[in-house]
């Protein structure tokens, strides 16, 4: 399979060099031209193109330089691919007009070679077209390789659309990068639920076997849909009474159901809260299993994510001792014009993007109707002391341990940033990633690149990990009507 996310611009040797170049490379490989931001959102692109060349213009490296300054992931990518840019350079026996292979740097995946602009390049573009724009200068660089390599199929890489409408309108080849896609259609995404068919007793359950075990009924069943389960996914079949299920063991044909705990009534309730539908059961099964230490909720607004997962927080944390405190924290990209500086504490900064957890803390305190107004009282004063928001611009080198962290707003982190907040937890700790992720507000992110979508694909199987795809919304009928028409 073919990665065609990035750019790739044209060589710049002289028309000897060029022309013993293109007769040494396949005719069947192309040539990338990479825009800036390529490397910015992933500085492995460099490696992720298998057998084709690519082309760095020198306006990609300055403004890899304008952008290396600084914190910010974005920051951080571009000194990145400045590190693996001067590698490659520093192992590169060749000559740089030659191009540097790839492989040098030890990825045998990558078989091409790298060539940088290594003089002036003056495409023809049109006179409306501003010259010192770096984006036209990098228009230039591929049109002018184009010209150059005639047989060759030139490709400008480039995360920015507008880019790539501008080069499609000057006659020139333009792809996004597709190689950091975890799915290419997100309607194949894990959804942590399967319904089984009508028929599965009689295809599976001629030798089952059941037993008790810590008050719950285990089913050990044979046949062929066993294969297709994954660990800890749920299962249910909507008959009289109904079955809900979740898969414990697989073993090729040969799969393992425990039944759930029933959270729909006030006998289970969470912190005073009880499931409304089939997926919330199944998301408080999960939040409140301690064996299982990582947990994804997806969802549209309004179908409990926030709640669930703080009901189940404070159930662990304050009755049962679980956890020590509840870490909560979120991506401050904001959904209209940013606010500026925000003044106070790390908690006092955040509070603004922490209204979610505000509401959802009011419902959940108003559900002890026997407290009074001063028990009431008592009782926030003790969620707060409990819950603890952090900025995701302090989570790296950080551990936790024994904490329950909760990442809000997750499908606006990138892949990258991800990892890096999940591998900051520590013995004991579980962590809850929730998000939409159909309501992505970071640039160059979409539904099949997301972080959330990244770790819901990658962690699925696994025998402490858990998800669930809610699908029915409970905030008012206002809301739900309002999802749907909308």
């Amino acid at each position: 399979m073919i990665h065609r996310k990035t750019a790739s611009s044209p060589s710049s040797a002289p028309a000897s060099v060029q022309s013993s170049v293109v007769a040494r490379l396949p005719a069947a490989s192309r040539l990338f031209v990479l825009d800036t931001n390529v490397l910015m959102h992933d500085p492995t692109s460099l490696f992720r193109f298998e057998e084709h060349d690519l082309y760095v213009p020198m306006a990609t490296l300055e403004e890899l330089d304008n952008n290396k300054k600084g914190m910010s992931e974005v920051s951080r990518n571009a000194r990145q691919a400045s590190r693996y840019l001067e590698e490659l350079i520093g192992r590169g026996e060749d000559d740089i007009a030659l191009g540097i292979a790839l492989e040098a740097r030890g990825d045998k995946t990558a078989t091409g070679r790298l060539f940088l602009q290594t003089e002036a390049i003056n495409g023809e573009l049109p006179a409306r077209l501003a010259s010192g724009k770096s984006d036209n200068q990098i228009l230039g660089v591929v049109k002018h390789l184009q010209e150059i390599h005639p047989k060759r199929q030139v490709i400008l890489v480039s995360k920015d659309i507008n880019m790539r409408i501008k080069a499609r309108a000057l006659g020139l080849s333009a792809e996004d990068y597709f190689n950091d896609k975890v799915l290419e259609d997100t309607d194949l995404l894990y959804a942590g639920a399967r319904k089984l068919p009508e028929d599965f007793w009689e295809t599976h359950g001629k030798e089952m076997e059941s037993w008790q075990q810590h008050g719950q009924t285990y089913y050990r069943v044979r046949g062929p849909l066993c294969a297709q389960l994954l660990v800890n996914e749920f299962v249910y079949l909507d008959a009289e009474p109904p079955f809900y299920a979740q898969v414990k063991e697989v073993s090729g044909r040969t799969a393992i159901f425990v039944t759930l705990r029933d959270y729909a009534g006030q006998r289970y309730n969470v912190w005073g809260i009880t499931a409304r539908n089939r997926e919330q059961n199944f998301a408080l099964n999960i939040l409140m299993n301690p064996q299982i230490d990582f947990v994804t909720l997806l969802g549209q607004a309004g179908t409990g994510k926030t709640l669930l997962t703080l009901a189940a927080g404070l159930m662990q944390t304050l009755e049962h001792k679980t956890y020590t405190e509840i870490i909560m924290t979120r991506v401050t990209v904001p959904v209209g014009e940013d606010i500026g500086f925000l003044p106070g504490t790390e908690e006092e900064k955040m509070n603004p993007w922490m209204g979610a957890l505000e509401d959802n803390l009011d419902v959940l305190n108003k559900t002890d109707d026997e407290a009074g107004e001063w028990g009431r009282a008592a009782t926030r004063d003790l969620i707060r002391s409990r819950i603890k928001v952090k900025s995701l611009n302090f989570m790296r080198g950080r551990t936790f341990i024994n904490k329950y962290l909760i990442i809000d707003e997750a499908q606006n982190l990138t892949p990258k940033q991800m990892k890096t907040l999940i591998t900051r937890a520590g013995p004991g700790t579980k962590v809850v990633c929730l998000g939409n992720i159909a309501q992505i507000d970071t640039p160059y992110l979409t539904e099949g690149s997301s972080g959330l979508t990244y770790v819901v694909d990658r962690m699925k199987g696994w025998s402490h990990s858990g998800h669930v795809t809610l699908t029915r919304g409970e905030r008012s009928r206002l809301a739900d009507y309002a999802a749907e028409a909308l």
